[in-house]
């Protein structure tokens, strides 16, 4: 009976780690450019009481085996893009693609994010680009974005070229594109809040996004809308409640045994 109460312990365990992944995703259904997780999991350790063998054609065809539950191993991002809302402000960008914008992170270390909804900061340098929190963005160099124009007349091209309209109705090129980049592992990329990842050893170095699978073009006057589906998340969570009540009664049985 021993077997039994850590067998169905994992179980909740495991299933109160997935509720709490389920709930995540709700929270951030509005959370602009959040991509979904989903919990997966693994079976643990095998007790072989007997096992298969042919010898001289004789033998057991089978195992007996009982196994020790299930383990947590990986939380996996669905990078699959939301709906795109139109906004009518200048500064909205999403991406139509894999890329990543560029920013410039709280630790002087470069971050990456699906986020376009930016922001003007006015600093010493001038009006600078940013993320909501106040992070430069960067342009495709690694330099900050200065715009010292009326925003209003903004123009930036789906290949990230930004440009303004003068008061003679001519469009003036900035010199500056902004950043995407892509990662040869995106699943790798690690989650550090604020709609910002962050680059690790599994997810690979940052490159350009055209020299990795499809060109992404940016949308200009546009953000990229959660992906959850709340309905889907819904019947996942009753899933998961329903997975731990019945884990909880097999440890009530093995108790009632073990008396």
């Amino acid at each position: 009976m021993m077997r039994a109460l850590w067998t169905a312990g994992s179980g909740m365990t495991a299933q109160q780690l997935n509720v709490d992944v389920i709930s995540n995703n709700l929270s951030n259904v509005n959370t602009t450019a959040y991509k979904k997780e989903r919990l997966e999991f693994k079976d643990m350790l095998y007790d072989t009481l007997n096992r298969a063998y042919i010898l001289d054609g004789e033998g057991r065809p089978v195992n007996l085996q009982v196994g020790y539950g299930t383990v947590p191993m990986a939380t996996l991002k669905n990078f699959q893009s939301g709906n795109f809302e139109k906004t009518d402000n200048p500064l909205d960008l999403a991406i139509d693609g894999d890329g990543f914008f560029t920013v410039l992170g709280p630790r002087g270390d470069i971050v990456y994010t699906r986020d376009g909804s930016f922001k003007i900061s006015v600093t010493d340098n001038g009006n600078m680009l940013t993320t909501s929190d106040g992070y430069p963005v960067l342009d495709e160099s690694g330099v900050e974005i200065i715009l010292d124009i009326d925003v209003s007349k903004l123009n930036i091209s789906s290949d990230g070229e930004m440009s303004y309209t003068d008061e003679n109705g001519v469009v003036v090129p900035l010199g500056q594109k902004i950043g995407l980049v892509k990662f040869p592992n995106r699943n790798g990329l690690e989650s550090i809040g604020s709609n910002f990842y962050a680059g690790t050893s599994a997810s690979g170095e940052a490159v350009p996004d055209e020299e990795l699978g499809k060109k992404s073009n940016i949308r200009q006057y546009y953000l990229e809308s959660s992906n959850v589906q709340v309905v889907e998340e819904m019947v996942k969570l009753i899933v998961a409640q329903r997975a731990y009540e019945i884990n909880s009664k097999a440890i009530q049985s093995a108790e009632r045994c073990w008396e």
